[in-house]
C-alpha cells in the first residue's frame, strides 16, 4: 500500500478523543496553582483557555490528546502570568494549534515574549481581541458552530484598556463569555476588581449559569455587586492544593456562598467537567466528598429557569449532596430569572460583530523573531517522526535537536507508535 500522507508536526490530524456528540464540553483541568480549560463545541470546534504553569506540562501533554481529534482551533492566553502560559510551548508542540489570541495591551515580561517567539516558529497565527471599527462598542463574537458563541468581553485594544498601575496585566486580562442556548459560562481569567466594575458600568453581558472565578479566588474581585449581576448557579475556582497564597480567600468563598452559588474547587475536586445541552449544565467533579455516591452529577438549569440548581444521581435526591469544604452545602433560590435572550449582547450596545473563528483579525504586532510558518530543515521530512541511529530518542521533524542529526544517522518513522517501539520521546519537543 502507498505510504500515509505526511503530516506537519505542529498540525496533528487525529488524536484519541471521541467524535463530537452534539453537546458542549468544558474541562477545567487540575493544574495546581494556575489556570487551564478546554472548550469543545457540539460540532467539535476546540478552544484552549490558558495552559497552566510549567509544572502542569506532563499532565496536559498526556490529557489533551485524550480529548482532541485534531489540532486546536484557537488558544487564548488571558494574560502574561506564568501560571497561565507556562506549559504553552510543550502543549502546542504536542497537539498543535491554528491560532493564538493574546491581550495585546502593552509591555510584557521578557520570558513571555520568548515563549511567544517560539510559538510563532511553530506556524501559529497570532490574533488580537481588537474590535472592528464598524462596531467599536460591541463584544467580539466568535461562533463555534450552530448556537454556540465565544464572546470576547475584555480587553479592547487599542481603543479601550484599563490603566491600573498596581496590576496592569490583571486589569486587562481577557474575559470570555461562552453561550449555548439558554446557558452561559463566564471565564474571568485573572481579572482585577476594577475590570469587573468597568464591565458592569459598560453594561456588558455578564449573566452566566457558571462562573470561572477570577484570580483563583483572590479577595478583591468577585464582589457582591458583581455576583448580583452575574447571578451564577455554579462556580469553578482553579487553585493549587496548599498554595502559598492561601487561595481561594475565605472572604471570596463567603460571598459565593451568600450568593447561593455552588462552588467546585480544583484543589479539592480535581478536574471539573461541564457538559451542556443548551438547556442545562451538568457538572462532574473528578473527586467527590466522602459518602457521596460515585455517580453523582450536579445539574444547573439555564438562565431562564426559576430553579437554579439540582443534583441527580442514581439514587435521586431532592437536594444536592454536601459539597467539598468551602462550597455551598446546597443550592439556594435564585434572586430572579432572566430570559434566554440574555445570551446575546444588550440592545443598548448595538449589534455585535460576528467574526468566524477562521477570520479573526491578526495581531497588531507579531512577537519578535516569530514566523508565520515553521522553519524548514533541509534534512527533515515534512511529517512523521525522526530519530538518530546513535540515540534512543525520537523527535518531531521541526525540533531543533532533530535538525542537528547527521543525514547518515537519520532514521524516519511514519507513525508515533513505530517511533516509540524502541525509543523514548525527546523532552525538548514532546513528540
Amino acid at each position: 500500500p502507498p505510504p500515509p500522507a505526511p503530516v506537519r508536526a505542529a498540525e496533528p490530524t487525529r488524536y484519541f478523543g471521541a467524535a463530537p456528540d452534539g453537546k458542549l464540553h468544558v474541562y477545567f483541568f487540575s493544574v495546581g496553582q494556575g489556570d487551564a480549560a478546554l472548550i469543545v463545541s457540539p460540532e467539535g470546534h476546540t478552544v484552549l483557555v490558558d495552559s497552566g504553569p510549567a509544572s502542569a506540562t506532563s499532565h496536559l501533554v498526556n490529557r489533551l490528546p485524550e480529548l482532541l481529534t485534531q489540532r486546536l482551533d484557537l488558544v487564548v492566553l488571558t494574560h502574561p502570568h506564568e501560571d497561565h502560559y507556562g506549559a504553552l510551548l510543550p502543549v502546542l508542540r504536542r497537539v498543535g494549534a491554528k491560532r493564538l489570541l493574546v491581550p495585546q495591551t502593552g509591555a510584557t515580561p521578557p520570558e513571555y515574549d520568548e515563549v511567544l517567539t517560539s510559538v510563532g516558529g511553530l506556524g501559529v497565527e497570532f490574533l488580537s481581541p481588537s474590535p472592528p471599527p464598524s462596531t467599536p462598542n460591541a463584544p467580539l463574537r466568535l461562533p463555534l458552530g450552530t448556537g454556540v458563541e465565544l464572546n470576547v468581553l475584555w480587553p479592547r485594544p487599542p481603543q479601550e484598556v484599563l490603566d491600573v498601575p498596581e496590576a496592569p496585566l490583571e486589569a486587562n486580562s481577557i474575559v470570555l463569555r461562552l453561550t449555548y442556548g439558554d446557558t452561559a459560562l463566564l471565564l474571568m481569567g485573572d481579572a482585577h476588581a476594577k475590570t469587573e466594575a468597568h464591565l458592569m458600568e459598560r453594561g456588558m453581558p455578564l449573566r452566566a449559569t457558571l462562573l470561572k472565578v477570577a484570580a483563583h479566588g483572590s479577595d478583591g474581585p468577585t464582589s457582591d455587586a458583581f455576583l448580583q449581576t452575574v447571578a451564577p448557579r455554579a462556580a469553578v475556582i482553579s487553585s493549587g492544593e496548599g498554595n502559598s497564597r492561601g487561595l481561594p480567600a475565605p472572604t471570596t468563598l463567603k460571598r459565593l456562598q451568600a450568593a447561593g452559588t455552588h462552588v467546585f474547587r480544583t484543589d479539592l475536586a480535581g478536574e471539573v467537567q461541564v457538559v451542556g445541552d443548551g438547556k442545562t449544565l451538568v457538572v462532574t467533579p473528578q473527586r467527590l466528598p466522602d459518602g457521596v455516591p460515585w455517580d453523582t452529577r450536579y445539574t444547573f438549569a439555564g438562565l431562564s429557569a426559576p430553579v437554579v440548581a439540582q443534583a441527580s444521581a442514581r439514587n435521586v435526591k431532592a437536594e444536592p449532596p454536601s459539597a467539598p469544604a468551602g462550597e455551598a452545602s446546597k443550592a439556594q433560590p435564585s434572586r430572579g430569572t432572566v430570559g434566554s435572550r440574555d445570551a446575546l449582547a444588550p440592545a443598548r450596545l448595538g449589534q455585535a460583530q460576528v467574526v468566524d473563528i477562521d477570520d479573526l483579525p491578526a495581531a497588531a504586532q507579531t512577537p519578535r523573531g516569530s514566523r508565520t510558518e515553521p522553519r524548514p530543515s533541509r534534512a527533515m521530512p515534512s511529517g512523521g517522526y525522526v530519530g538518530s541511529s546513535k540515540s534512543n530518542l525520537f523527535h518531531v521533524p521541526s525540533c531543533r535537536s532533530a535538525a542537528k542529526i547527521k543525514p547518515s544517522n537519520l532514521v524516519r518513522f511514519a507513525t508515533r507508535a513505530e517511533a516509540a517501539r524502541n525509543r523514548e520521546p525527546a523532552r525538548d519537543c514532546n513528540p
